[in-house]
């Protein structure tokens, strides 16, 4: 049983680096942004992809977008894919926004302003 959710993760693996270079070399569309690929969960029939992005300095209309413009190439990434990879069947791909990075970057400021105001009493 182990071995099948390794493959899946080594398929998810090779997936995210071919669409990372797909995206930054093939996608031609001026709409989509600075497209980060962070992760891929593959389900355990290899039938769909879920690919997880992030675009860097971008509100909440660009990600939309940018999901938008990827969702419409979702054909020809797949094409690309079963070009690149050795499997039998590509998965479908879904792409979703990854908000890890943003809620990470937002905890950390939180924890340097509770320290900065720690610190603060500390001195008076």
């Amino acid at each position: 049983m182990a071995r099948e959710f390794s493959r899946n993760r080594r398929v998810g693996e090779q997936m995210q680096r071919e669409l990372a270079l797909l995206i930054q070399q093939e996608v031609k569309d001026p709409r989509l942004g600075m497209v980060t690929v962070s992760a891929v969960e593959v389900t355990r029939d290899l039938a769909h992809a879920k690919v997880f992005v992030t675009v860097m300095n971008a509100d909440a209309a660009h990600v939309k977008v940018s999901l938008d413009v990827l969702g419409h190439a979702a054909g020809f990434l797949r094409r690309e894919l079963a070009r690149r990879m050795l499997l039998r069947a590509v998965p479908e791909l879904h792409f979703v926004y990854d908000e890890s990075i943003e809620r990470g970057a937002s905890l950390s400021s939180l924890i340097d302003q509770a320290i900065a105001a720690d610190d603060h009493k500390k001195n008076d």
